[in-house]
């Protein structure tokens, strides 16, 4: 426990250096693609509802744009998008990990792992998250990501090694936090899990379109 306190430390500390670094001499923030332009139909997948985020929870995220979008490919399987954009980490603006959250929406994980995820003319997988959570009757298949210059990545540390990096080199901190909730029907929590994996392969080029590159 000491040595995995002293890392997660070092690598706090990395992060602040790297960012103060970066804001003092003058942030570079990338253009991106407003979110309300983002496709209703994705694939075989039609948007069916838009979900607003209210003030108390904007407040609490501070992200500068985001989806919140449920997504069906048929009467029976309805999956949900959220993507949080924050064009700059300045201030304390960063993603709020779904590890965190979902326990405070009274949600609790029974499973959590990673998964690759092969994306149609992509040469290599992508490594995300995989939690699957439960209140009361309900459980779902939480799947996300942290995204920043077309880099997915599935730890919070390392996202945070990466702010750094990126401050230093680039002079920019954006990113994203992307996460598809698929409910589990009947138990079958492998086949929500192919759902989602599915629907991520089907908008993921498209996202990338969105985001600064």
């Amino acid at each position: 426990m000491g040595k995995r306190s002293a890392i997660i430390l070092s690598v706090a500390l990395l992060a602040q250096a790297g960012v103060f670094y970066g804001f003092s001499r003058g942030e570079a923030v990338p253009a991106y693609r407003p979110f309300r332009e983002f496709p209703s139909q994705l694939g075989p997948w039609r948007l069916i509802r838009e979900n607003v985020l209210d003030a108390d929870v904007m407040r609490i995220l501070r992200a500068d744009d985001y989806i919140n979008s449920d997504y069906a490919e048929n009467p029976t399987q309805a999956v949900n998008l959220f993507v949080a954009f924050f064009k700059s980490q300045r201030a304390g603006q960063a993603p709020h990990s779904p590890k965190n959250c979902l326990p405070g929406s009274g949600w609790i994980w029974t499973t959590a792992d990673t998964i690759p995820v092969t994306i149609p003319g992509h040469p290599a997988p992508i490594t995300i998250n995989r939690y699957v959570v439960a209140r009361g009757d309900l459980r779902d298949v939480v799947l996300y990501w942290y995204q920043s210059r077309d880099r997915v990545v599935a730890s919070e540390y390392s996202a945070k090694i990466f702010v750094v990096a990126d401050a230093l080199r680039y002079n920019r901190t954006d990113t994203s936090l992307v996460k598809v909730t698929v409910p589990i029907n009947d138990k079958k929590e492998q086949a929500a899990t192919d759902v989602g994996v599915e629907f991520i392969r089907t908008f993921f080029d498209t996202l990338r379109s969105y985001l600064p590159s």
